[in-house]
């Protein structure tokens, strides 16, 4: 274990070549100030700009930096990617956009939290600040998550920030049984591991609105509903039990 790192960074990263150089900056420093190691993993996946370039330019003077591409599109596919791909005794997801200031790593972590399985930045848990996001943004995510609530996951405030962390073992687990690859694969993966009896701690955030996002909130929210009702099938189906090789449909 003396070569692995503690900490494994994945950055999913589609259409970023704007975002990404001072995001990854900002990384940089701040791991060089950490006692412990870390790596960091850009995967792109599709973009149509210079993001794959411009973290391959980064990488090459930047040790401990790697980058990837993945074989289609998704941010489901470019973290499961990610994941399985690292080596640390932590493995955090990262939006390349730095929503969440990158200091707050460390919440996540020991000695902070004694022994995460699964920690998840929360938006909405007491304690949590949100900056600058527009209203119909908030109460739009807020709708979002009463139905994730009460079709997949009771009790979890906030399913959808970019910032998740998961023990090594627990990470190969879970994203080996994931099967979506959108964006709605934080709540199959939360829910595998709601199935399988990990622990999940949601730890709040202070988090900073962007307005260079990706996200389409009508057409997405109906994708979202759509796959809610497919990681549900696949549950009734059996599909996330362990050695199912059942696909979704």
């Amino acid at each position: 274990m003396s070569n692995t790192p503690l900490l494994s960074i994945i950055i999913p990263a589609y259409n970023e070549e704007n975002r990404l150089p001072g995001s990854l900056d900002k990384i940089a420093t701040f791991l060089s100030q950490q006692e412990y190691s870390a790596e960091v993993l850009v995967v792109e996946n599709g973009s149509s700009d210079r993001t794959y370039e411009v973290a391959s330019e980064f990488a090459k003077h930047n040790e401990n930096f790697s980058v990837m591409q993945a074989e289609g599109r998704g941010k489901g596919l470019a973290v499961r990617t990610g994941m399985l791909a690292t080596q640390g005794q932590y493995r955090f997801m990262c939006d390349a956009d730095l929503s969440m200031p990158i200091e707050e790593i460390n919440n996540f972590l020991p000695p902070k939290i004694a022994a995460p399985q699964i920690v998840i930045g929360s938006r909405e848990a007491p304690g949590a600040v949100r900056y600058n996001e527009p209203e119909f943004r908030h109460f739009g995510g807020r709708g979002i998550n009463i139905l994730i609530r009460l079709l997949a996951l009771p009790k979890l405030r906030d399913t959808q920030c970019g910032f998740k962390l998961f023990r090594a073992d627990i990470a190969e687990d879970l994203f080996r049984a994931q099967k979506l690859d959108s964006w709605s694969f934080d709540i199959e993966v939360l829910r595998i591991a709601r199935q399988r009896d990990y622990e999940i701690v949601e730890l709040p955030v202070p988090w900073y609105y962007t307005e260079e996002s990706h996200v389409n909130p009508i057409p997405d929210a109906l994708k979202l509903i759509a796959d809610l009702f497919t990681i549900r099938r696949n549950l009734r189906n059996g599909a996330y039990a362990r050695g199912s090789h059942a696909q979704a449909h």
